[in-house]
């Protein structure tokens, strides 16, 4: 396995976001190195190249890209597969997701990407047990439970709802690796993730995104002052 098991820091910011910015983003990585993690998940070939510049830890990578009439937002197409082959990162995540996809079908992409780079593994961005079985099926070499909660199946939930009942049942469901994804915004939800027995989890907003932080804090005092 290209990934560790062991905590992974997503460090991405959009367009709209204060710190997009592929320097900053290579930055908020090393510091997610020295921090101790073991893995980075980051969005756009040019974010990963200038992260790798900063680290030699393996990247989850996968360019967000929208296409008119598919709600199909993390590399929909062979276009994103083709330049995250070229950013070189360890791992592919693409939406394996049950909603209408852009252009090819999930197998056909999937089936592409091992073509063009049969180095690089695969994970499966899934949001239902039923599409954690079909990804397994397809050959996926992880199963992340990224889009949990983002859906129109599974808008609203959460990867934590009822003491982690979903990736429970994951869990259960599949034998390859499971990666945790998805609002795990304290340290006791990441060692809880690791005592059900994920491969690895994936914290973001909690650690790179400050905006978002701060709001949370904001938010507990609002009726306060």
């Amino acid at each position: 396995m290209k990934l560790p098991s062991n905590l992974i820091v997503s460090c991405q910011a959009l367009e709209d976001e204060p710190l997009h910015s592929s320097f900053i983003m290579s930055k908020m990585a090393l510091a997610a190195a020295q921090g101790g993690a073991k893995g980075i998940r980051a969005n756009s070939k040019e974010d990963i190249i200038e992260i790798k510049k900063e680290v030699s830890l393996p990247i989850i990578g996968i360019v967000k890209r929208n296409y008119q009439g598919s709600d199909v937002y993390i590399t929909a197409t062979s276009k994103e597969v083709d330049e995250l082959i070229e950013s070189g990162c360890e791992v592919i995540a693409m939406d394996a997701t049950i909603s209408e996809r852009p252009k090819e079908s999930l197998e056909e992409l999937i089936n592409y990407a091992r073509e063009q780079a049969p180095h690089v593994e695969l994970m499966a961005d899934i949001s239902t047990i039923e599409e954690a079985i079909i990804a397994e099926k397809l050959g996926f070499d992880y199963v992340g439970t990224t889009l949990h909660g983002y859906t129109k199946h599974t808008k609203g939930k959460k990867l934590y709802d009822q003491d982690f009942a979903f990736l429970k049942e994951v869990l259960q469901a599949v034998e390859k690796p499971v990666i945790a994804e998805g609002n795990i915004i304290t340290p006791d939800m990441l060692k809880k993730s690791f005592e059900l027995g994920v491969y690895a989890t994936v914290v973001g907003g909690a650690i790179t995104r400050p905006k978002d932080i701060t709001s949370r804090f904001v938010h507990e005092i609002k009726d306060m002052l």
